[in-house]
Order: C-alpha cells, then structure tokens, then sequence
C-alpha cells in the first residue's frame, strides 16, 4: 500500500518522524511550495526564499537517497496553493490511502491536517528535546511556570555542562556576566555563503513574486543545506562563542551581528540539530576555547528558552497568539514597516530587520518590543509583525516570545513582570542614544525621550495591575515621589506622543 509522507518546509531533517515511519520502496514523500503559507503573513523575502532553496535542496537528498519525491514549485501550473491540496492532488495521482506528517509547528496548520479529507497519522515531531509529555509532566501542578526550572532539568537530561549531580563551575546560570555594554571593536561576523544556481533560481521566484514586500531580498548569505549550515557554526564556535556571553544584550550602531551566532534559522528548519549545536559548544569549553559564561548563556538559549516556549507554545493551547491580558488596542505604527521616525534605536532596528531579516534578541525584547508595549500597541499586530521579518520565525517560537515574554500579553504565565524600561537602558546597551534627534537624559519637556514619557505613561496607567507586583515597587515608589506636577507634564506629554503617531505624524 502506497502512503504519503509530507514533510514540510522546516522539517528538513533525515531524521525526521515521518521518513522514520515511511517505506522507501512504496512510499511517496510530498513537499510542496504553495501560496497558503507564503501569504498567511507577509513574510520577510529572505525567509521564503531561505525556505525554499532549502527545500528544494532536501528534495534532491532525499532523490538521491532513493525516495520517490513528488515536489511542487510555487509556480507550478497545478499547484493547488495549500498544503492539504496539495496532499490531495498527490493522493489522486498515486492511489494513495493514508498520508503520514511529522507533526507541524503552528496550530494553524495542525487543524488543517485534521480536518483534511484524506486520513493524516500526525507523529510528533521528536527533534526537539522535551516531549509533550515530558513539558506537561513539568508544569503540571506548579503555581508559575518558570524556564529556570525546566531549564535545570533539561540541563540533567542532557548531560550538558553537568558536573556529576550539580552545573558545572558550582552554578545553573552566569547571566550576571553577560550583560556587558557594547566593545570599541567587533573582530568577527557571521559565516555567509554564495547562491548557487539553485538558490539563484529561488531568488528570482521570490523576487519576482514578492518584490514588493517589507524586506531586502538581496544580498542574500544564508546557509540552505546541512553541509554550509555546519560551516557556520564551526565558525561561530571558534570566533563568535568566546565573547558571545560578555556582550550577548549590547548593541552597536555600526555592528549588526556582533557575537551572536545566526544559527536559529538553521535549527528551526532542520539544517542543524540542536543538541549537537550545544555540544559543539560545550566541547569548545572542555578544552578551553570558551569561558563557562559564554557557553552556558548559549546553550541556555537552546535548551532552555527554545525547548521551554515549544512547551509554552503547546501547552496553552491555539488561542495562546491572540491573548491580550492588558486589552492594548493601538495599532501597529507605520514606523514598524520603515516610516521615517525620529527615534534612532527604533530606527536602526527596523533597518536592520528590513535589510537582514535579523535582529538579536535584545533589539527585539527591549527596542521594537519594549516601544510596543509601552505604547499600548495590540499584541496581534505585534505577533504578526515579528512572525513576518524574522528569518528564524515559526510560531511555536515566535508567540511565546512576543505574546509572553516581550507583550505580557498572556498576564504572567511566562514573565513575572512586563519587560519595560526607559531609555536608560537602551542607553546604557548601546550607542544609538549618543546621535538620536531625542535625548535620552531628559525626562519631559522638549527633546524628551519617548521611551522615558512613555515608561511613566504604561506605570500609570497599568498600576492598579502592576503595583502589587514585587518586582516592580522600587518603579512605583519613584513616580510617587515625582512633583505632583511633573508627573502630570510627563502623562500629557506622553498622551500628545501617542496621539501624533497614531495619527500618522512623524515621532
């Protein structure tokens, strides 16, 4: 009996569940390029065209492996523009009674493989380190669902940076040490590599049918298959890994990559294993390449967060994206989409985001997710802006991340507090305050940061919430001891703000 066996565009793992499960001499594997998940968001051109050449890639692995590859192009004449058409077509072309799928990362898609007219076995996508099983088996019956403590476990799971029963160097986490403001110089960048005809071929698809989307298709560096993908982090481990703890959360005007690795995509869509990823790491400080910080704080960001919001992701079911806890109604600000702003951190971040499809966690966090929250901005639009320009966002990582961590949106079940600052901080992390139109000293009147008008402005009118929050009284006792009228200049002068830039006016 003939089966299908879908495997889609960031499932591109040998390994994968559904090959595992599949018979190469009777199986047909399905891949397909459609439109549906091309235009569910307006995603970054990079990442389609990242996903495609990778995919197209595999496809020929998988040919030259033996399989039977039916594979749809984004241009082909029958293509049907969705997954489970595409599922369909290839059912009806092959006799097919059953199609067997690793199971997706968006329950989005999940659903629509459910209901599908065609019988579909979903197997779960065993890539990831903690099962289902093992993230409800952790949360069940605790009062807060905290990544530190999933992340010991998964640090005893693995074996990484264990010393015996106890964290190697007598600690579970040095992120204390990695909170380094911005070096003089930067003496490395990540690995980049040169289209092929393959990925020129995909290049000119992208660009001929999403040119006029948000972000620069060109130039175009990205790894799209294992071999390339496995250089880069080579690369990382011996020239970024060393200082990637120290200066992890700075940002440089004229640096946009720094120490960070760029290998998120490359694990998402299956280029790269994430356990090997935090060996190679581990290895580099074994032998004395790396100090504990860095390599630690690293693999932190992989079995822990990574692993911890895949769990949050699933556990809080599919209304998870669209929770809005503090009900932010504003919309999204041209600015997001490259309008001009006076505001240089948001102005580099969105440059940066626009031309690379990249930005580092703490742009993200602190920066465009910081400026949104404190704003009042709906976390949907917030949620769909960041799963269209990131190159590394699915979301299964995305959502978590936006909807919990960065918007508060989901009341606490991430973050014990909301990640909110003034400018100080930025200020302190970067060097985009030195040349803003703004100045972050100044608290109100002219010039006065936004970030500083709006901080007070999100405290104010979020106190009835937040004020009982321990994390966040030393905040609240400082604005009572503002004058009286000083507090009221800061709250008009915020409220003038958010009224300019909601009206389209430059800010």
């Amino acid at each position: 009996m003939t089966r299908l066996v879908l495997v889609l565009g960031d499932q591109l793992s040998e390994g994968i569940a559904a090959l595992r499960s599949a018979d190469k001499g009777s199986d047909v594997v399905v891949m397909a390029e459609v439109a549906a998940e091309t235009d569910y968001v307006a995603h970054h051109p990079k990442k389609i065209a990242l996903i495609f050449a990778a995919m197209r890639k595999f496809a020929e692995r998988l040919r030259s492996d033996g399989w039977n590859v039916r594979y749809s192009e984004l241009d082909d004449t029958n293509n049907s523009g969705s997954i489970v058409g595409e599922l369909l077509r290839r059912t009806e072309e092959t006799g097919a009674q059953e199609v067997i799928a690793t199971e997706p990362g968006e329950w989005r898609l999940i659903e629509a493989l459910q209901n599908a007219p065609v019988a579909v076995r979903i197997l779960e996508d065993d890539r990831f380190i903690a099962s289902h099983k093992e993230f409800e088996d952790w949360a069940r019956g605790r009062k807060a669902l905290r990544m530190e403590y999933f992340y010991r476990d998964m640090r005893r799971k693995t074996g990484l940076l264990m010393d015996g029963d106890g964290p190697e160097g007598g600690k579970w986490n040095y992120d204390h040490e990695n909170r380094k403001p911005a070096p003089d110089t930067i003496n490395t960048a990540p690995m980049q590599f040169t289209p092929d005809d393959t990925v020129a071929a995909v290049l000119d698809l992208v660009e001929a049918r999403f040119g006029k989307t948000f972000g620069d298709l060109r130039p175009f560096h990205y790894a799209t298959e294992p071999g390339q993908a496995k250089r880069a982090l080579a690369h990382f481990i011996t020239h970024g890994l060393p200082k990637f703890g120290d200066y992890q959360d700075a940002m440089l005007d004229s640096e946009r990559f720094l120490y960070h690795a760029l290998l998120s995509a490359y694990m998402n869509i299956g280029l790269l294993d994430p356990l090997e990823v935090c060996q190679a790491a581990e290895a580099a400080y074994r032998a004395g390449d790396a100090p504990l910080n860095a390599v630690e704080g690293f693999i932190r960001q992989i079995i822990g967060w990574r692993e911890y919001v895949r769990g949050i992701y699933f556990h809080e079911g599919p209304e998870y994206p669209r929770r809005n806890r503090l009900n932010h109604q504003r919309g999204l600000p041209p600015l997001y989409w490259g309008a001009e702003t006076k505001m240089r951190c948001m102005r580099q971040a969105v440059a940066q985001t626009k031309e690379e499809a990249y930005a580092h966690h703490i742009q993200r966090l602190m920066v465009t997710g910081n400026f949104a929250l404190l704003a009042g901005v709906n976390p949907a639009e917030v949620h769909e802006w960041y799963l269209s320009v990131y190159i590394d966002a699915f979301e299964w990582v995305e959502a978590p991340n936006t909807v919990g961590m960065s918007q508060f949106a989901d009341g606490g079940v991430i973050a014990s507090k909301p990640y909110v600052s003034s400018g100080n901080y930025i200020d302190k992390m970067s060097d985009y305050c030195s040349t803003c139109a703004y100045d972050v000293k100044t608290k109100v009147g002219d010039g006065a940061c936004p970030f500083n008008l709006l901080y007070w402005h999100f405290l104010d009118r979020h106190r009835e919430r937040f004020e009982g929050n321990g994390r966040m009284g030393n905040m609240y006792r400082t604005w009572d001891r503002m004058d009286a009228d000083k507090r009221k200049a800061v709250l008009a002068q915020a409220d003038d703000f958010l009224e300019q830039m909601s009206a389209g006016g430059r800010v």
